[in-house]
């Protein structure tokens, strides 16, 4: 069954309309009547979404986009493709968070179990057989919960979130805005599913983002305790089968993890990383964002690479570089810092 989603489009709205909310200007002969159904990233617009550009990197997706219209800057309102308009902006990032707020005011607020019932579990929650809600649990509306899952004490599944079966939810965790699979074991504390890090900044102070994607965990994967992943801003962040992720881990909203990768604790991946399959991460590691950490890549502990990681490379260090070439870099540094204690030894005498 199609997943219905979690906030309401407000849309469409005429294209001056909105360049009027958003602060743009409509490029010259574009058809200010025409609607504009939904924001989207650029990869994935279609002829009547709008889209936005504010970092040179994406420049290819931006001649490749199929969008009807394009936030940019003056500098790149020529690079914008013959079949899209170009809404021109000084903050193309700013003025994208204002069109998130007119197309989706109400991801502005997180839903977690609204509903009117006044029950700890909604009437309109579907639960098959054998579920087991603990004391103090809290079951939203429309939420789905599969055969042989225990919801623990005090844990929060909120409004239409869908778990799989014989899922394991723990005490006092929180699930909003996701999509479990089964067999995922979510250990205490743990925040799934609020929003991501998401502010335009500004001069006059700093615009929130609104948060419309989704939290996606495949089957078998386990989430250690006080663990938090954000859900996407316009993509889905998500989690791949049989991957292991330790206790006190921050996951970014647009991350990707692949399958049976191994996370371990204190990590933090910053937003739209992507991890291949099999890849570990070790204890207080993290990365950057907008990177891509290659299949069976090993990230060395308390290491931070700010580049793209190549498949089955592990690396090491702060920025990481391959793990052999800091290896020999600590020896190095660590012979000439004997060598000068000798010579002060040597003064001293």
């Amino acid at each position: 069954m199609l997943h219905p989603g979690f906030f309401e489009n407000k849309g469409p709205f005429p294209a001056a309309d909105l360049a009027k909310v958003v602060g743009a200007e409509l490029a010259p002969g574009a058809d200010g009547a025409r609607a504009i159904c939904d924001v989207r990233a650029l990869a994935d617009a279609g002829n009547s979404d709008v889209s936005f550009l504010d970092n040179r990197k994406y420049l290819p997706q931006l001649a490749a986009t199929a969008a009807g219209f394009v936030l940019v800057q003056p500098a790149f309102a020529a690079r914008v493709p013959p079949h899209a308009a170009a809404l021109v902006t000084q903050a193309p990032y700013r003025s994208f968070a204002l069109a998130l707020q007119k197309f989706y005011p109400e991801a502005l607020v997180p839903k977690a179990a609204i509903g009117t019932s006044g029950c700890a579990v909604d009437p309109s929650a579907q639960i098959e057989d054998g579920v087991v809600v603990e004391p103090g649990a809290i079951v939203g509306p429309e939420a789905m919960i599969g055969r042989g899952s225990r919801i623990a004490a005090g844990a929060v599944i909120g409004y239409r979130v869908a778990i799989g079966r014989d899922c394991y939810i723990g005490a006092s965790a929180t699930v909003v805005h996701a999509l479990i699979g089964d067999r995922v074991i979510i250990h205490a504390g743990t925040r799934i599913g609020q929003d991501g890090f998401g502010f335009a900044m500004g001069r006059d102070g700093h615009l929130k983002v609104p948060q419309i994607g989704r939290v996606v965990i495949q089957d078998d994967v386990e989430i250690g305790a006080n663990t938090t992943i954000d859900r996407g801003a316009l993509k889905d962040t998500i989690i791949g089968e049989g991957t292991k992720i330790d206790n006190l881990v921050q996951i970014g909203h647009n991350v990707v993890i692949g399958r049976h990768c191994v996370i371990v604790a204190h990590t933090g991946i910053s937003g739209s990383t992507e991890l291949g399959d099999f890849v570990v991460m070790g204890g207080q590691s993290g990365t950057v964002g907008h990177i891509k950490i290659g299949t069976g890549a090993q990230i060395a502990g308390a290491s931070h690479p700010k580049e793209d990681v190549p498949p089955g490379v592990a690396v090491g260090g702060t920025p990481a570089r391959p793990l052999r070439q800091w290896a020999r870099e600590l020896a190095i540094v660590s012979r000439l810092a004997a060598r000068k204690g000798a010579s002060s030894d040597e003064v001293d005498d």
